[in-house]
């Protein structure tokens, strides 16, 4: 197919998880010179294959062959002898300590530590790829992109030359993703095997060489980049044809559900997170919130959600009679009580939204038990309703009676995005709803959040794919360290303004 050299040939490779299949016989080839995307729906063994590359799983069967030579990778110390490094979406650094010191850690050398001579490394990786690090500056003052980046030189400078990148865009502006792209494509340049696991298409069509497919935890095919494109992409993965238009519904009958009035929130060690944020949630709308990571969204769903403690500012919920009522101050359950139907999504999953060890009928039992009148829990109705998001969501499980933890990450998901539509709420709050989704998990994310729409529910979406927040919200409310840059109507604005207002270079813009 060209002539680049293998870095890297799997063949055969199987690993087994109880019952589960995550690989069954994959054979692949990571090529030098070669950006590698690696794509597959969730649950189809992307990420546990490359695992087995860097030493974190060891495969039940088949060969691993570095530059033709067979190989056993126990361990990720034994990945790096091989040149094999692995960037993570969860960042493994400690913020205490500067660039420098995070790079270095744990690596023996000869001699006493010189961290001079270490940050002069540093720089010289850098200066040849198009980096920007300071060797001295702590983690903790760094941005999303900045301890990316660290993390990818510190793969470099443990003589990495083989790279794997998980959802390495997933929370970098426009800017910082073609930054990164730039740093890619001269790694690649330089002679690097990289392979990255996405699910944003449109960076795999700008970025990536060659594309290989997994289906299920089996290998479905590979082609080159420039000889396909998304639809062809997406229907391998899901094995059928997926439409990949994002319905955007015209707004009717839209008026005031959400009022939040100049809110500021702290964070327990008493930094401002939420600045003086005011804007208004409607019916029948679905309000996008844009900006970098840490920038004030999660603090923003939870205040309204009465998950967070608020310092000044007004959270008022309008109902269809022109009711007023206050929710800042209020707990969850007084929310319920006082006749407003709120649901949140939340970005952690498995911790505040579903019980990993539960299964699914007492998950949705989370929500409802209180309806119960005798002293014993009624699981007739959760069972139901387990049973219904299974079927009208297509989740992928043994059965109701599993634990969620046992599920991949688009199914739980699912799960509990169904969970909190089936409330019938008048407020629909979701965190990064479709975050590490395949993209057939994703539409049929995007579809339930335009039905809600059309139901007249409010809206509040919460997103990181900036291309994705454009196609599917009406509003969008842009934040920048924990303030409102500006408010833009999603059919008009334009990507790039939106990620120079999530960096303070957009100025202030409101279009309401």
């Amino acid at each position: 197919m060209n002539n680049h050299p293998a870095a890297v040939k799997m063949r055969n490779i199987t690993k087994v998880f109880g019952s589960i299949t995550a690989n069954s016989e994959v054979s692949l080839d990571i090529r030098r010179g070669e950006i590698l995307a690696l794509l597959g729906e969730n649950g189809s063994g992307k990420t546990t294959l490359m695992n087995m590359l860097s030493g974190i799983y060891y495969p039940d069967s088949g060969s691993i062959f570095i530059d033709d030579r067979e190989v056993s990778i126990g361990s990720p110390k034994e990945a790096y002898a091989y040149g094999i490094g692995m960037i993570h979406q969860h960042f493994k650094l400690v913020d205490v300590l500067t660039a420098a010191e995070n790079i270095v850690l744990g690596l023996k050398e000869e001699g006493k530590l010189d961290l001079v001579k270490a940050g002069q490394k540093i720089l010289k990786i850098c200066e040849d790829y198009g980096f920007e690090v300071d060797p001295k500056q702590k983690i903790y003052d760094m941005s999303v992109s900045q301890k990316q980046t660290v993390e990818i030189v510190k793969v470099l400078y443990r003589g990495a030359d083989i790279l794997i990148l998980d959802e390495p865009t997933a929370v970098l502006t426009p800017q910082e993703t073609d930054k990164l792209f730039a740093v890619l494509r001269n790694m690649r340049d330089d002679g690097k095997a990289i392979v990255i696991i996405t699910h944003k298409l449109h960076e795999v069509e700008d970025l990536s060489d060659r594309v290989a497919v997994l289906r299920k935890g089996k290998y479905i095919g590979e082609m080159m980049t420039k000889d396909t494109n998304s639809q062809e992409m997406t229907d391998m993965m899901v094995g059928r044809s997926v439409s990949l238009n994002i319905e955007r519904p015209k707004v009717e009958n839209a008026h005031p559900r959400i009022q939040v009035k100049g809110l500021s929130v702290r964070s327990s060690d008493g930094i401002l997170k939420l600045d003086d944020v005011s804007f208004t949630a409607n019916a029948g709308e679905i309000l996008g919130i844009a900006g970098i990571s840490g920038s004030g969204q999660k603090e923003l769903l939870e205040s309204i959600a009465g998950l967070q403690k608020a310092e000044k500012g007004s959270i008022t919920y309008i109902g269809d009679d022109g009711k007023e009522t206050e929710l800042l101050g209020l707990t969850p359950l007084a929310i319920s009580e006082m006749g407003v139907s709120l649901s949140f999504v939340p970005e952690d999953r498995l911790g505040m939204g579903l019980v990993a060890n539960m299964d699914l009928t007492d998950n949705m039992m989370l929500r409802s038990y209180r309806k119960g009148r005798s002293p014993f829990t009624d699981r007739k109705g959760p069972r139901t309703l387990a049973q219904s998001v299974v079927d009208e969501l297509e989740v992928v499980t043994p059965g109701i009676s599993t634990p969620v933890r046992r599920l991949s990450g688009g199914n739980v998901q699912k799960v509990l995005v169904g969970r909190e539509i089936s409330l019938n709420p008048t407020v629909l709050m979701t965190a990064y709803v479709v975050r590490g989704l395949d993209i057939n998990s994703a539409y049929t994310i995007y579809r339930l959040l335009n039905e809600q729409k059309k139901r007249g529910v409010s809206v509040v979406f919460v997103g990181e794919d900036l291309d994705v927040v454009l196609a599917l919200c009406d509003r969008i409310l842009v934040l920048c360290g924990g303030k409102v840059s500006g408010i833009v109507d999603g059919r008009s604005a334009e990507k790039n303004e939106v990620g120079m207002m999530m960096t303070k270079l957009g100025g202030v813009r409101n279009e309401e």
